[in-house]
């Protein structure tokens, strides 16, 4: 859930702490001062009346140094946000009741003390289940940690590692090539791992901005952005959801490979356990792709041709580019961190609904297998609002089910099974009206790639005509009356208005939707002298014009500089983005509509505005 969905669930109190921490962070220095001036203009620069919407354009200038803020707490030898990281971080942990979240904790420190202990006996015994590099590895890791934790006894100061030491300490869990998991076994075998109590634990997530308590409903909510976040910041390169995609796609022998590199049994009865084994370890998602999934002997030009047809055959992701292993590596991850962020489902919400619920109908085992993937409280997740909530995504779901589930399915509602069967299933899914509206910026871009990773196959040269349509529905969603018949009637062969809305017998606005690949909409000369004619063409016919609006994905700040310097025509400009927002509010407000006055105030329409005023 977005930060600021979930800032719109707390009450002031509630978001306290928050506040507090961010202006912290503006008091000692902000490089986006004037932009945060902007922000918080109608507030008197007040952080404490901001809404939600303003709160997370604010977190969103202020992140790098929340970010420092963390690292330097994850960092403290006594932390245990490692651990807690590991919780809050797991897909589907994102929003939980307290109790629920109190049994996570308690299980994950039972779990952690039993893997020290075996894994202690294992570094200890005659026959440990790693080879004799990996122990020499682990010790040597184990001894460096020991000294650099106790050898501040020597000068009768309290155990602790410093910043600097953990620095090393990190580099050389890399240079070792340990995974997260090891690090923390290793970490706390020395430390040793003490529970605390839960109270304390949620005062202290609070205090530092990770998490958000709702009392009244005694939920504890973690923003998407923050995930990211953290994710980041515990070494996780991807969400786990997309490193499972990943390793579906290997083959078990690969699969067998990196867990023989981990220290984990590679005779688990299951392919997805090794699966859920591996992501559970903290193995590094790029460690995986560069070293562990190629024979021993594989050259590297051997290992970059492999992991390009693995992309882009197995994965089936287009376009991911890089001149180098490393490169290619990174621009996935980019590729699946932009993914997690962004919230269109590829399929419509209504599908989603649809799905879920033939899902939790033919397929009895699908609630639970989802429920324990994704370690959900609620006794029936099979609704696709819930699951989006928690960042769910449709294709998430289906690649938990092996293939006779999804036979199951695709049998009962005559889905066909020849070819890529998740694709199959998706595709009848679809509603492609709302698709293509969560996909409106896309198509204004002509991001073919893009669309067609989405489920959109759409020519060229009809994108144009796909705008407009989509823009059309969008305005008569959002309550205005997109009127054909005076459109029609008003167009000549030599000029064709693209979108006419009747305000009342004599007033329209005039609209005029521009796709454009690359960058920001720039042409203001060609555009006005268009936009001239057609408004000569309408006033002729007997109509007062009262607004232009100029739909497009994005605008040059000196076109919107002409467009604001321009009074007669009087154009003011919607992004698609922007747009799409409103049309959301619309359908979350209870029936409540845009009106052509909302539209009237500025030159670039702020969605926030609306959408505040859509929310009273």
């Amino acid at each position: 859930m977005k930060l600021e969905k979930v800032l719109d669930k707390l009450n002031s109190l509630e978001k306290g702490a928050f506040i507090k921490l961010i202006n912290s962070f503006l008091s000692a220095g902000c490089n986006s001062k004037e932009e945060v001036e902007e922000i918080l203009a109608d507030k008197d620069g007040n952080l404490k009346n901001a809404d939600s919407v303003q709160l997370a354009l604010v977190y969103n200038l202020v992140s790098d140094k929340y970010a420092k803020f963390i690292r330097e707490e994850y960092t403290k030898s006594t932390s245990q946000l490692d651990i807690l990281l590991e919780l809050i971080t797991r897909d589907g942990n994102c929003i939980m009741r307290t109790e629920w979240f109190a049994k996570l904790y308690d299980d994950e420190i039972k779990k952690q003390k039993n893997a020290i202990r075996s894994f202690q006996e294992d570094l200890e015994s005659d026959k440990p289940s790693v080879g004799e590099d990996r122990v020499r590895d682990y010790k040597v890791f184990k001894a460096c940690l020991d000294v650099a934790y106790h050898n501040d006894e020597q000068q009768n100061f309290d155990p602790k590692i410093s910043t600097d030491e953990q620095t090393i300490l990190d580099t050389l869990a890399r240079q070792l090539g340990l995974s997260q998991d090891e690090v923390s076994m290793i970490k706390y075998s020395v430390l040793g791992i003490p529970k605390l109590g839960i109270d304390e634990v949620i005062a202290e997530l609070k205090d530092k901005g990770i998490i958000f308590l709702s009392r009244k409903t005694n939920t504890i909510y973690v923003a998407d952005e923050i995930v990211s976040l953290l994710r980041r910041i515990k070494g996780k390169e991807v969400a786990d959801k997309f490193f499972r995609r990943t390793l579906l796609q290997l083959k078990e022998a690969q699969v067998n490979q990196i867990c023989r590199k981990h220290g984990i049994n590679p005779k688990e009865p299951s392919l997805q356990q090794k699966i859920e084994e591996i992501i559970a370890s903290g193995v590094s998602y790029s460690s995986v792709l560069k070293d562990e999934i190629y024979k021993n002997d594989a050259k590297l030009s051997e290992k970059k041709r492999l992991l390009a047809e693995f992309v882009e055959e197995k994965l089936a992701i287009p376009g991911i580019k890089g001149l180098t292993i490393d490169d290619k590596v990174a621009n996935l991850i980019e590729y699946f961190e932009n993914l997690y962020n962004d919230e269109r489902l590829g399929i419509s919400a209504a599908g989603y609904e649809r799905l879920a619920h033939d899902l939790g109908e033919f397929v009895p085992e699908a609630n639970k297998i989802i429920r324990k993937t994704f370690q959900l409280q609620e006794e029936n997740v099979m609704n696709g609002a819930c699951l989006t909530e928690y960042n769910i995504m449709p294709r998430d779901i289906l690649e938990l089910l092996d293939p006779a589930h999804l036979s199951m399915l695709c049998q009962e509602r005559g889905i066909k099974t020849r070819g890529n069967i998740i694709d199959n299933i998706l595709a009848a899914y679809k509603d492609s009206e709302n698709l293509f509206v969560e996909n409106f910026e896309l198509i204004g871009k002509r991001d073919l790639n893009a669309l067609k990773t989405n489920g959109i196959i759409v020519k060229e040269a009809e994108l144009g005509v796909k705008f407009e349509e989509v823009t059309k529905y969008i305005l008569e969603n959002i309550g205005f009356d997109v009127n054909e018949r005076l459109r029609k009637k008003i167009n000549t062969e030599k000029d064709k208005v693209d979108i006419l809305v009747s305000i009342d017998d004599s007033s329209v606005l005039l609209i005029e939707c521009k796709t454009v690949k690359d960058s920001g909409y720039n042409k203001f000369s060609s555009i006005s002298r268009q936009i001239r004619s057609y408004k000569t063409l309408i006033e002729n016919k007997g109509l007062r014009v009262a607004k232009i609006l100029v739909v497009a994905p994005d605008f040059s700040d000196d076109f919107i500089s002409d467009c604001g310097d321009d009074f007669d025509l009087n154009i003011s400009l919607v992004k698609a983005s922007s747009l799409v927002a409103i049309y959301k509010a619309c359908k979350d407000s209870a029936g409540k509509k845009v009106t052509a006055q909302m539209l009237m105030k500025d030159v670039l329409v702020q969605e926030d505005r609306i959408i505040r005023a859509l929310r009273k």
